[in-house]
């Protein structure tokens, strides 16, 4: 199963290469991974995708909260939560796919950043799914490159990640 753990960290060196270290070491992988610090700037947020069996998630967690870096975390697949990602996709537009290219962005709500004689960079975020879906409605011949940032995250609700 598919688990978002989002971390309060300390916003010091060395602190990303530890987690890392954690996974690697233990042979666990990451599907994603975001960090940037918070309003607070002693601290990062840090949010990383996952997968594994409840066994797993729980000695990822466990571990995690070991560190001495780690000033908390939760595992959003546990909550409500709201749940975005950023991708800019550079696509071939000359002649008649011009045109439709940008419906398409438009139906996608997408946002063309550049243009060029032969080519758009739509920036676009939502759901993994919603960015899948535009992905796989282009015309494959027409990507030149995609850039995703994998998802962030926060739970619903008052409550939050926080001291």
């Amino acid at each position: 199963m598919r688990h978002i753990i989002s971390i309060l960290i300390e916003n010091e060196a060395g602190a990303l290469s530890r987690v890392a270290g954690l996974f690697s070491a233990r042979g666990y992988n990451i599907e994603s991974l975001t960090v940037a610090p918070t309003e607070d700037s002693t601290l990062s947020r840090m949010t990383l995708v996952t997968r594994g069996s409840e066994d797993i998630i729980e000695q990822i967690t466990k571990q995690l909260n070991k560190l001495i870096d780690v000033v908390t975390l939760i595992d959003l697949a546990e909550a409500s939560h709201v749940e975005r990602e950023l991708m800019l996709v550079k696509v071939k537009s000359s002649g008649e796919t011009r045109e439709e290219i940008k419906r398409l962005s438009d139906i996608f709500r997408g946002k063309i950043i550049d243009v060029t004689d032969n080519s758009y960079v739509i920036e676009m975020t939502g759901a993994s799914d919603k960015l899948d879906a535009f992905v796989n409605a282009l015309d494959e011949s027409n990507i030149i490159e995609t850039v995703r940032s994998g998802p962030t995250s926060m739970s619903r609700g008052e409550k939050g990640l926080h001291l």
